[in-house]
């Protein structure tokens, strides 16, 4: 296999501060966040306009590279106060702008034509003609639409080789055309394109079909022992195509999941990143990455739309052409139990903050930022506000676990379940 000098940006979300820290420990080039106005996670986002005067100094301090979102498709009564939210976000110099709205992209070259602009994918960009027009129009990177496969990924990158591109290759997939949906409007009056979709897709529905031949008597369709799902997507997965996406001239690959919790953005950008630089190196996939990607909560993985027409070039154990099939109930093999915060040398102790159920004598194991290894040891020994306990539970803040070796800060604890 060939080796790579350039290797895509690995881009993951930040929906806090700390999720903004874990990404780049963990692996992570860059990181796209935004304000909830103007950004399509309304809700669970946590970033002030002080938060990203913040997160852009780690990110300078590190070296990184940070993207502002302002990627939602606005109604009129958020223009009027847009020019002092641009004045305020441009003050602080990201990288670039995630945008996809013409008329806000229009306001912002006009008042920063130095400002660098990438179309966001809820443009549903997918053909060289749409992305040669973006260029003509200043925008530096094209985020492409998921509905696009690798081979026409190359094509278009072929045809505009100097316009950076860049693909979604991990996270949650929706079941309209790159997230472009009515449903949370209809049902709820939440727009997802406001970025306050309410998820009505992945609701459990009843369905019922009726037979002529039996007087129109309505039957429940039944799909399996958790309900019927019928737009509940799979979730993209895109990690055993990385050398695919590296040969078709990917520039950026992106992550999904601002709402997920820090255990989320960890692993993928650890699994993804040491993925990278194998292919750096010239080695072949490592398979144990998939099975680190399975600790994770999903609704089952799929390729999504990125392997279609490349079933004669890929191994068929590596095949995953399941585009048309849902996932259903969330599954994983793991539970995340404990995030380290500190810890102590003294009394060989771990300060945790509990994320989950703790036992004693429950085998923890012990995933760090600094190393592929993941270390398992055996919980002996077990306090809450000093004093010994037998069981901690979630949401209670910190405990102390003796540890039979030193664990780097941040790492993460997790417990098999499966």
């Amino acid at each position: 296999m060939k080796s790579f000098r350039n290797i895509p940006e690995l881009l993951l979300p930040a929906g806090n501060l700390d999720k903004l820290n874990i990404a780049y420990l963990y692996g992570a080039d860059a990181v796209y966040c935004g304000v909830p106005r103007y950004s399509l996670r309304a809700r669970e986002n946590e970033f002030s306009m002080e938060d990203l005067q913040t997160a852009v100094t780690i990110a300078r301090n590190l070296n990184k590279k940070i993207y502002f979102t302002v990627n939602n498709i606005p109604r009129n009564s958020k223009l009027g106060s847009y020019h002092k939210y641009l004045e305020q976000m441009a003050s602080l110099k990201p990288d670039a702008m995630i945008m996809a709205d013409p008329g806000l992209i229009h306001i912002t070259k006009n008042a920063y034509p130095d400002l660098d602009i990438h179309i966001s994918v809820q443009t549903n960009t997918m053909n060289y003609a749409a992305v040669e027009f973006w260029k003509t129009y200043g925008a530096k990177r094209v985020i492409l639409s998921r509905e696009v496969s690798i081979p026409e990924i190359k094509e278009i990158k072929d045809k505009v080789p100097d316009m950076e591109i860049e693909v979604f290759v991990h996270g949650s997939i929706c079941i309209a055309h790159s997230g472009r949906c009515l449903m949370s409007n209809y049902f709820k009056n939440r727009d997802a394109n406001q970025g306050s979709c309410n998820n009505a897709c992945r609701d459990l529905y009843k369905v019922y079909v009726t037979n002529p031949k039996q007087n129109d008597e309505p039957m429940e369709l039944i799909t399996d022992e958790d309900g019927t799902f019928l737009m509940n997507s799979k979730d993209l997965r895109a990690i055993e195509f990385l050398q695919e996406l590296c040969d078709a001239g990917v520039d950026s690959l992106k992550v999904e999941g601002r709402t997920k919790n820090d255990f989320y953005v960890g692993m993928v950008a650890r699994s993804y990143r040491k993925t990278l630089d194998g292919i750096k190196r010239g080695e072949s996939f490592d398979r144990k990455w998939l099975e680190e990607l399975d600790k994770l909560s999903s609704r089952k993985y799929f390729s999504g739309f990125l392997t279609r027409g490349m079933e004669d070039q890929i191994p068929v154990e590596e095949q995953n052409f399941q585009n048309n099939e849902f996932g259903t109930s969330l599954q994983k093999t793991h539970h995340y139990v404990g995030l380290v915060k500190e810890y102590q040398q003294k009394n060989q102790r771990v300060i945790i903050e509990v994320k989950n159920k703790i036992e004693m004598g429950d085998v923890l194991e012990v995933i760090n930022p600094l190393s592929e290894d993941v270390v398992p040891f055996v919980v002996n020994e077990m306090y809450y506000k000093n004093n010994l306990v037998d069981v901690v539970s979630g949401g209670i803040g910190s405990a102390e676990i003796t540890v039979p070796f030193e664990i780097t800060k941040q790492s993460f604890l997790t417990k098999r379940i499966l």
